[in-house]
């Protein structure tokens, strides 16, 4: 089968040929119609993760996927083969990722089915950013009325936080770029958002909406320690992007260090979300496998949303 694959680390991915993976016990054979690039592969793919995880050869890279159910291992329950599915590859090794025409993934943890009214395009570029937004969110237990600083919104997860931030009724300010990022940005909700631009005072623009601090920041890009110097005292800071509680100096301040759990049931929610037009996936460009390459260099020059893969 055809996969975006890597012989080594660091390395340019590219597309090669590759045998056809069998599900082991308790796993899918997903045939993939769409995937996505995230910042993990990325990561990957410059060697950040080598030494930290187990990685086989010629390593398969992508972690989002939506398709249909080809083959079922030994001892599953709840699938059957012709189901539409979706999610995320949780494996404790790298190296047998979506980015391909075929990935087997656990059928007891990170898939979810399709519900009608989601498009395989658009789930396959749900799983990662949309557990990442709704973790972060939830870690903070933002409540309506509150004022969240979302650093980063014109990326993947942070166009899905922004979203997501709105509907709670909260208050949303947000870092982008001044121009077409911006213009992205306060297109994502009809709600309001304050988009300021992190190239600028940024402390400067933010206090002018926030006086006296906001209530939560959710850092997923910059320097998080000075985003904490955001917060009001007691205020609480959400990072999928590595900030430790002994870098803020504040002790008031709440630290959540978050991995995403994209586990069944908050896949199945933010597949209901976009089903019913309560949440929209925000891809911006779409390229075929054949043209991974270009996937990936569109996601490293920042283009705004997430960068979908499709295999049809």
């Amino acid at each position: 089968m055809r996969a975006v694959t890597l012989d080594a680390v660091p390395a340019a991915p590219a597309v090669s040929e590759v045998e056809l993976p069998r599900p082991d016990a308790g796993e899918l054979l997903v045939k993939v119609a769409a995937s996505s690039v995230n910042g993990f592969d990325l990561a990957v793919a410059a060697g950040y993760l080598n030494g930290m995880m187990e990685h086989r050869f010629p390593l398969v890279l992508g972690k989002d996927f939506a398709g249909t159910v080809e083959a079922l291992g030994a001892d599953v329950a709840g699938f059957d083969v012709g189901d539409a599915v979706f999610g995320v590859v949780m494996k404790p090794f790298l190296g047998t990722g979506s980015l391909a025409e075929y990935v087997t993934v656990s059928a007891g943890y990170g898939v979810a089915k399709l519900p009608a009214g989601l498009a395989e395009a658009d789930a396959g570029a749900l799983g990662v950013a949309g557990t990442t937004a709704s973790d972060s969110l939830n870690a903070v237990a933002l409540a309506e009325g509150e004022t969240v600083l979302i650093s980063g919104a014109g990326g993947g997860v942070g166009s899905l936080a922004v979203q997501l931030a709105a509907a709670r009724g909260a208050r949303v300010i947000a870092t982008a770029r001044p121009g077409t990022q911006t213009d992205f940005v306060t297109g994502l909700t009809d709600t309001a958002v304050h988009v300021v631009d992190f190239t600028g005072d940024l402390e400067a623009q933010v206090r002018a909406v926030a006086p006296d601090g906001v209530d939560a920041v959710l850092h997923l890009a910059g320097d998080g320690a000075q985003l904490a110097g955001l917060l009001r005292p007691g205020g609480r800071i959400a990072s999928p992007a590595g900030l430790t509680p002994d870098a803020v100096k504040d002790e008031s301040v709440t630290v959540h260090p978050v991995m995403a759990d994209p586990n069944a049931a908050t896949l199945a929610t933010l597949a209901e979300q976009v089903a019913s037009g309560a949440l929209r996936v925000p891809v911006t460009a779409t390229y075929a496998l054949e043209q991974a390459a270009d996937a990936f260099t569109a996601f490293g020059s920042g283009t705004p949303g997430k960068v979908a893969v499709t295999l049809s």
